[in-house]
């Protein structure tokens, strides 16, 4: 499923640009640590496709500096308002992740554990030690991303999205920065969950992200992938 990334500068801003982005994208991420005073209630209200609520730490790219149980305490939040995914990070304090857990159990939220690595991408075997990190957290959907310098590195995540579905698990997985755009490519092939697009270039959310018309495009010529 393609997703498009939403930040804005106030509330009312990310509502036009999810209106954008809807006949567009499978699912919208709302980015709600790039959101000022973000008004959870009205981004959640009836909606016109499915939404993540991500409220992402500055330890791995994010724009959320404050405390920890109030982070987690926003996503939360949106789940109870109907959220159709929420994004922890599996390097969240084990006991804040366990009451977000109890949040979600029997509601319809579904939990996204990621991993992000800004620095470079791990050898083949601590990849696979994180994804098992990640199962973990029992979500629906892993999330593992980290930034290329080479070919090798996108390969070396690619592989992580058939492991992951040989264990049942549902997975996204590719790499960030310009060594990485081949992987954004490539991850819908071997199966990944999700593919973030940005609806402009200068909105992406993180270095290497191919806009949305572009990933249509390389979806056309390839015959179709880049959505499920």
């Amino acid at each position: 499923m393609i997703c498009i990334p939403v930040s804005a500068a106030t509330t009312d801003a990310a509502l036009a640009l999810m209106e954008r982005a809807a006949p567009l994208a499978d699912v919208v991420e709302l980015r709600i640590d790039r959101i000022p005073g973000a008004d959870l209630e009205r981004l959640l209200a009836p909606r016109r496709c499915a939404v993540i609520v991500t409220n992402r730490s500055a330890a791995e790219g994010g724009g959320f500096a404050g405390a920890e149980a109030k982070r987690i305490a926003s996503l939360a939040a949106a789940a109870r308002l109907g959220a159709d995914y929420v994004d922890c990070e599996q390097a969240t304090d084990p006991g804040l992740k366990a009451e977000l857990r109890a949040v979600l159990a029997g509601g319809r939220t579904r939990l996204i554990s990621s991993w992000h690595d800004f620095s470079g991408t791990p050898p083949a075997e601590s990849l696979r030690r994180k994804l098992d990190a990640c199962r973990a957290d029992a979500p629906a959907i892993v999330k593992i991303v980290t930034t290329a310098d080479a070919a090798a590195d996108c390969l070396r995540v690619l592989e992580l999205i058939p492991l992951a579905r040989e264990q049942g698990q549902a997975i996204a997985a590719f790499c960030m920065g310009a060594a990485g755009k081949v992987s954004r490519i490539a991850a819908p092939l071997f199966g990944s969950a999700i593919d973030y697009a940005s609806l402009d270039r200068d909105e992406a959310s993180a270095p290497g992200q191919l806009t949305i018309a572009e990933l249509r495009e390389v979806g056309r010529i390839l015959g179709g992938a880049g959505r499920d």
